[in-house]
Formats: C-alpha cells, structure tokens, sequence
C-alpha cells in the first residue's frame, strides 16, 4: 500500500514538472489572444448574467465585441451576438425576455443611409432566441439608455445631430468653436451639441423629447414606479470653466420641471433610487475646487425631495465607485479603492456603517445585483487572473466564466507580491514587484519602474500585461503608487496639488533605493517607463538622477508651459497653476526636464499618438528633438490617427515589443 502511495506521489510529481517546462513566459504577440470582459448584467430573475467579450479580429487589426450570457449556476453559457461589428450595453427588459444593446450594424434594411454607419442603434434581442431586432434610427450618437420600470419605454440619453458632414463631397465644413474648453481627447474639437434625454416607445416606435436647451443632462435613473428620473446636470452659467454637476429630479414627461437637490460646488453624479423610492444615492467628490481631479468619490444619500445629503463614506477616507442599492434598501454597495485592492465593501444607509464583503489581493469591478436573491455579480481580476465574472454568495467569490483559460494555458507568468518603501522625507508608499518566473532566488535582476498614470488612481492586484511582458523579458518589474495616488486617503492624493515632479519622483527614487537594499535590484541596470503621466514622470526622474540606464515615455511631456491651450486641461491649469502670464515662474518650475535636458544622460524612446488631445504628441516630440540635439540616444514614435490609449491590436503589440527591445539594448549585460 504505501509503495504504490508513494508511486502514484512520484508520477503527479512528475506529471506536475513536465507541466510547468511546457509552459513560456508571456510575449508581446500574446496581446492578440487576451480577451476582455465587460458590461455585466443580472436578468430579472436572477438566473442569468449577461456580459461582453471583447475578441481580436487580426484580418481587420481590430477589436470585435460580442454579447453573451452564462447561467447563475455556471453550467449554461451562451454567445447571443456575432456579427462583424460591436454589440455594446446590454441591458434586461425588466420582464427578463428581452436583452437591449447598441451596434452600429446593419439591419438589411435597403432604405439604411450609408451615412449612417457609424451611428449606434438600439436592438432588442429575445433572449429565447432569433435575431436582434433594430427598434431605433436616429439621426444624434445614443450616448446612454435606461429601461422604465414597466418595460413600456426606454430613456435615451443622446447627444444632438451633428450637422456638420452632411455635403455630398464628403469635405467637411471649418471647424468652428467659441467655447472657453474647446477640445477633448476621442471627441475631438468641441462644438455646442449637448446631450439630452428622449422617451422611446417601445410598441410604437415612437420618440418624445423629455429635455432640450444648452446643457447636458447625463446619469439618469428612474424611479421606481417609474413616475420620475434623477440626473445629473451641470447647469452654472459658465460650464466650461468648472467641473460642477448636481442631482436633479424631474417627471418622466415633456416639459417637466427640474427640480436641484444638491449644491456641492464639486461634482454630484451617478444617482440611484432605492428600492422604496424615498431617498437617492449618489457620488460626491471630496474636493468643491473648480477642478476636481485630486478629490476622491464619495457615497451620498439625500431624501427624493431634498435636504442635507449624508455623506456615509467620508470618515473612511477612499475613494468609492459603482454604488448599488442592496435588495431591501437599507444598505448600498460599492466598490472602495484601498491601498492597491478595490474591495466591495456596504455602507448602511442610515447610520453609516461599513462592513466589508469581499476583500483581498485583488480588484473587483461592475457590481451588479441579483434582484432575486440579494447576491452579487461583478468582474474580479487577479495578478495572474485577467477579468472573468465571479458570483459573490455571503462573502464569497464563485467564478462564472472562464473566458481567460485559452489565453493562460500556455503562459508561465510572472510572480507578483506587494512591498513598502520610504522616500527621503520619511513618507511610506506602497508598491508592486513582478519577478520572472525563472528567476533565480538571490540573483540581482535588472529593474525597471513602471510608472502608472493619473496621476490619481493606482496600481493594484490585478493583471497587468504590461508588466508582465516586460518581467517575462528577464526583468523585476515595479509598480509604485507615488504621492498623488488614490486609495491611500485625500490628503495623499492632493500631495502634489501645484507641485508637479517632486514628491512623485522622491518616492519613485525611494523604491529603486529600498529594492537596491534588498538585493533584489542590480544598481548598474536601472530603467524606467510610463504612460501618460507616467511618462511625464519618467521624464521628471531621467531629469532628476542620472543613474536609469534606459527609459521610454510614452504620451508624457515635460514643457508644460507649452500645453497651456493645446491640450485639454484649461480648467486644472488654471485652477492649479493659475495663467502663465500671472505665475510664469511656477511654469518654469513644473517644466523642469525640458529647461534641465542637458542634464539627462539616459537613453530615452519616445512615444506618441497622432490624434491624442490629452497629452498631445508635441510633448514627446520636444524632448525628441531636445535628446536628439544634445546626442543622447533617443527615438520616437507616433502611433497614426489614435488617441490617448491605442486600440488597434498591432500597435499595442509594436509598442510592447519597441519598450522590451529598448531596455535589452542599454540594460542587458
């Protein structure tokens, strides 16, 4: 008996090494087989959850998303669309036997204007089967919709026709803007076009306007007997120039009144009925400053008729998101960032309470609840888990989908552990290190930092490809979350109000210290790279310390003087440095590598996308031409007609492959 034990041991030890030599580290050219999961949706009845997936079409170098829907149970799981273009929103009819969604395709309709394809619809799907069913044909872009509570009509949230390309000859007409913010990144320049609501018919067809006029109205939500909507409107008399929005309730009907609940000068937005129909909740920033990036969201709950709202999330100090009323009303859940985990988390709607539900070295998101039974749904991602949809069952987790399984099989991924370091004022900050699978324990690993953007937000246990990538390529890798960070509290977030590339880079430079001391870095080979603002901080540290071996900075920039009216940032420009002409030495000072260039001795790729009005590509391309001009070794590329974020597959994989390519060059020994 105990031979046979200690053969059958023998063999699963075995079969468990053969296993793990048939693995390989991740590559760049795995990005074409990492799929992406979204928009998760409970049926009615609770016994189905629909979601997207979003798939790589490497004939067409783009992305395909598709909706499908798996049984709450887990055994049953279906693909309901599949067609050449994107299906998007899903959402139950409140019967449970339709699935709405949005898609720019096709109905084979003859009469279909050419013009028009671009222009998402809404489709009805019967969930027993059969085709998707088109129910609209506007003329405006569908930004958003809600199902009534009765199933009879759908709200649509949709911004005004555009009027602008309608000329024969396909040339379109001047650009032509009055606006004080005239530009935003993916939209392009800004014309008057608001977005507003519209009442469509289900039976009929038929479409009512509920609002019209200057402002937007977004974030509606019905009440539920569905007699009303709360919105989310910013209506001061010069929108442009703050970042205000307040909760506003009004008839479902034509030409009904608004009526304000709130008057925070910050933002107030996504609000949500509860279930009685008595009190709204909804999110509040933390900051009422013109510009409120630095604040973090808060969870507020007002009575329907007004009142002083209580803020049931503020003595807990993180930033909250995704809030969903509980069955019966008396608490609401949302998601909480807290130092490099996103936990779900209920506050009590009266008293304020939290209590944790799920938590841990992982990140939740796009909660829903099962109406039927008071569970959750929700998309939970790992460090070497990419998002899949989990069933949260009394504090539990029960993994539904598993989308993910192709793209890991063949993958030997990197570890992932969290670790603290201090900066040179004494500060703690928080970060992530990726070793190599192979690495040899007590062998010094070349180092880079991967620098996250923002600069609010965090690096949390998720997967990260990037980071995989580059650690599967022979390097530790570095995630740390630098002053400006959220999920460590307000005050850290607003750390660096005004005062750009100080206290990020002393913490950026306190972690390569602490994993130097650890003997976990090789001094000799340090690099760094980031996008976004991660690259605008990899061109503060290159500037500050010379001892990064390799760098690539990618949408960053570093004369700042020179974006003022070129990106899309005129609100936090003005609020938090105030106008060149009146504070010009605090210009030159946050413009400090471009001013410092000679001082940089790190080779340095720069990257850019053509289209990007965040961080436009005149940021990279400065310090291109200013390396260039000095003779430090350097590199740019713009990646054609794209935006902040590249979409298209092959140039993700390009970029990926040109960072490794760059830190082998001038780190590996």
């Amino acid at each position: 008996m105990e031979k046979n034990v200690t053969l059958s041991l023998f063999i699963l030890c075995i079969s468990i090494s053969v296993n793990a030599q048939n693995k390989r580290p991740l590559n760049p050219s795995d990005i074409y087989k990492l799929q992406d999961v979204s928009d998760v949706q409970v049926s009615p009845d609770g016994n189905w959850v629909a979601y997207v997936v979003s798939t790589v079409d490497t004939a067409k170098d783009d992305r395909n998303d598709d909706i499908w829907m798996i049984s709450w149970d887990g055994k049953g799981n279906v693909q309901l669309t599949n067609s050449p273009e994107d299906e998007s929103s899903p959402k139950w009819s409140p019967d449970g036997k339709y699935l709405s969604f949005l898609s720019s395709r096709k109905s084979g309709n003859e009469d279909e204007d050419e013009n028009d394809k671009d222009i998402n619809q809404l489709w009805l799907l019967d969930r027993r089967g059969g085709e998707g069913k088109k129910i609209t044909d506007v003329k405006g872009e569908i930004e958003d919709y809600e199902w009534s509570p009765d199933g009879k009509n759908v709200l649509l949230v949709m911004k005004d026709q555009d009027f602008s390309d309608t000329a024969k000859s396909k040339i379109r007409v001047p650009y032509v803007m009055d606006r004080y913010h005239f530009k935003e990144d993916y939209i392009g320049y800004l014309d008057r076009r608001a977005i507003h609501f519209y009442l469509l018919d289900i039976e009929s067809q038929d479409i009512d306007t509920l609002t019209s006029g200057r402002y937007d109205e977004i974030s509606p939500a019905w009440s539920p007997d569905g007699k009303q909507i709360a919105f989310a409107s910013n209506r001061t008399a010069e929108p442009d120039k703050n970042e205000n929005t307040d909760i506003y309730v009004m008839d479902a009907k034509p030409g009904a009144s608004m009526k304000q609940l709130t008057t925070w000068a910050g933002h107030d937005d996504q609000p949500q009925w509860s279930p009685d129909g008595r009190n709204i909740a909804y999110l509040q920033s933390s900051s009422n400053e013109n510009f409120t990036m630095y604040g973090e969201d808060i969870l507020a709950v007002i009575i329907k008729d007004g009142g002083t709202p209580k803020l049931l999330s503020k003595p807990v100090d993180r930033p909250v998101s995704n809030l969903r009323w509980n069955k019966d009303g008396s608490s609401i859940a949302v998601l909480m960032e807290d130092d490099r985990q996103s936990n779900v988390v209920l506050f009590n709607a009266n008293t304020g309470n939290m209590t944790k539900i799920c938590t841990g070295d992982r990140m939740f998101a796009e909660l829903q609840l099962n109406p039927a039974n008071g569970n959750w749904a929700a998309l939970m991602g790992e460090p070497q888990l990419p998002f899949e949809v989990f069933a949260l069952e009394n504090g539990n987790t029960r993994r539904l989908t598993n989308v993910q399984d192709s793209f890991l099989a063949p993958l030997q991924l990197a570890s992932v552990e969290g670790f603290k370091s201090k900066s040179n004022d004494g500060t703690v900050v928080s970060g992530l290190l990726y070793k190599p699978a192979n690495a040899v324990v007590g062998q010094k690993l070349p180092l880079v930092m991967y620098i996250h953007g923002g600069p609010t937000g965090q690096d949390d246990y998720e997967f990260d490809f990037i980071a995989q990538s580059v650690a599967s390529a022979g390097y530790a890798v570095a995630q740390i979350n630098y002053r400006g960070s959220t999920g460590r509290g307000d005050d850290f977030t607003r750390a660096i109000y005004g005062d750009w590339g100080n206290k990020e880079v002393a913490d950026i430079l306190g972690a390569v210290d602490y994993l130097v001391a650890q003997g976990i870095a090789d001094p000799d080979r340090i690099g760094i790279f980031g996008w976004s603002y991660g690259g605008i901080l990899t061109d503060y540290s290159i500037a500050t310390d010379i001892r990064f071996k390799a760098a690539c900075s990618g949408a960053g920039s570093a004369l700042q003087l020179s974006m003022y009216g070129v990106d899309e940032y005129i609100n936090q420009y003005e609020n938090e440095l105030g106008p060149p002409w009146k504070n010009l030495d605090k210009w030159m000072k946050v413009s400090y590598p471009f001013f410092k260039a000679d001082k940089i001795k790190t080779p340095t790729l720069f990257m850019a996308c053509q289209n990007d009005f965040n961080v436009p590509s005149v940021g990279a391309e400065q310090m291109y031409q200013a390396l260039k001009s000095l003779g430090v070794p350097t590199k740019l590329i713009i990646y054609p007609n794209q935006n902040h974020g590249i979409k298209v597959p092959s140039y993700q994989k390009f970029r990926y492959e040109q960072q490794i390519e760059w830190f082998n060059t001038y780190m590996k020994k």
